[in-house]
């Protein structure tokens, strides 16, 4: 298929190679890392050539794995999210019907982040922010801010005016959750478990906490087909309907969520194909939450676009049947990301599909 659309493909500055090596060396085998070295701090080259081979019209890159949320004073973390967002606009400006980004953002005053937000949305023409889980703070950044509070509805006031998603993104456990959780399991840090674990406690935090009855129009895209979510909607959906909902009235609580999780997964959440390169589960995803929330991605240089290429384009029979057909097969490969981005034409954007 060309003109594809991948939003989850991350970079990293040139001249941070030390922190390269750090994350090459958590979540990259040793014989592949010399290719990931050379791919996560290339935007315009090889990764640009790699998707014209492999039909992908239109990369979203974002920030790497801790990006700023790893940052936990505040006024460090600010500055870094302006430097990162002016040098990538800078690396991308050259092929736009090719390349766009996500904004990166300090969380730490929900206020500035919707600044800098508009800023990249306004001036650079950034798509959108994508945040590596939940904000480091404090001393010794053991303080975690969750954007499920209160204090953070006035950046989801700007990102709803701005109609643009929220990428949340995994981040390796650090500091006491590793002390306790991992240290000893290292093996299940990232795509194993620690990832989904992550990311799923956040967005689930979003739902129960009422922050899509307060910002109804508000988008938030997770990747790698929901982060396990998907796979417990039913259980999930029984105890906080028949016992949690009736406990939080109880306990006066307000916040408490005003929809189901079907719901939210259907008006305000969308789910991407990162690294998650099987008809079977996708299958699953689509029967439960359909077709038009699904997205295309690959999640490289953390996976390959030709793996990735070879199950989407390779299989692509055994993709379009497990989806429901061509019509969804270019809806989750394009069409679904192109009405959530509102994007206008790009590279391959009006290649047919067959």
């Amino acid at each position: 298929m060309l003109g594809k659309i991948a939003l989850e493909e991350a970079y990293e500055m040139a001249g941070m190679e030390a922190k390269s090596q750090r994350e090459a060396a958590l979540y990259i085998a040793k014989d592949d890392r010399t290719r990931y070295m050379r791919q996560i701090s290339d935007i315009n080259n090889e990764r640009v050539k790699l998707a014209d081979d492999h039909g992908i019209g239109y990369t979203i890159v974002s920030l790497t794995v801790p990006g700023i949320q790893g940052i936990s004073d505040k006024a460090e973390a600010e500055r870094r999210a302006t430097e990162v967002n002016n040098w990538v606009a800078e690396q991308i400006k050259s092929k736009p019907d090719k390349l766009g980004a996500f904004a990166c953002l300090s969380m730490h005053d929900p206020v500035q982040a919707g600044k800098e937000l508009t800023r990249c949305v306004k001036e650079l023409g950034f798509h959108g922010a994508l945040l590596c889980d939940f904000q480091h703070s404090g001393k010794n950044g053991e303080e975690y801010l969750f954007y499920d509070q209160p204090q953070y509805d006035a950046f989801w006031r700007v990102l709803t005016e701005l109609d643009v998603p929220l990428y949340i993104h995994p981040a390796a456990p650090a500091d006491v959750v590793y002390d306790k959780l991992y240290a000893q399991r290292r093996s299940l840090i990232g795509p194993p478990l620690s990832f989904a674990n992550a990311v799923s406690l956040h967005l689930m935090g979003l739902i129960v906490n009422g922050v899509f009855d307060r910002h109804p129009k508000a988008k938030v895209i997770v990747g790698h087909l929901g982060e396990h979510i998907p796979f417990d909607f039913w259980r999930i959906n029984h105890w906080l309907e028949d016992v949690k909902r009736p406990i939080a009235q109880e306990e006066g609580n307000d916040r408490y969520c005003k929809k189901t999780i079907y719901d939210y997964f259907k008006q305000n959440i969308w789910v991407t194909t990162s690294g998650h390169f099987s008809s079977h589960t996708l299958k699953y995803v689509v029967d439960e939450i359909g077709a038009d929330r699904v997205l295309f991605s690959v999640d490289y240089p953390y996976e390959t676009i030709e793996n990735c290429s070879a199950w989407w384009d390779g299989k692509a029979d055994e993709v379009k049947a497990a989806v429901g057909g061509v019509e969804n097969y270019k809806k989750i490969g394009r069409d679904n990301a192109k009405a959530l981005l509102k994007l206008g034409k790009f590279h391959d954007s009006e290649a047919p599909v067959s």
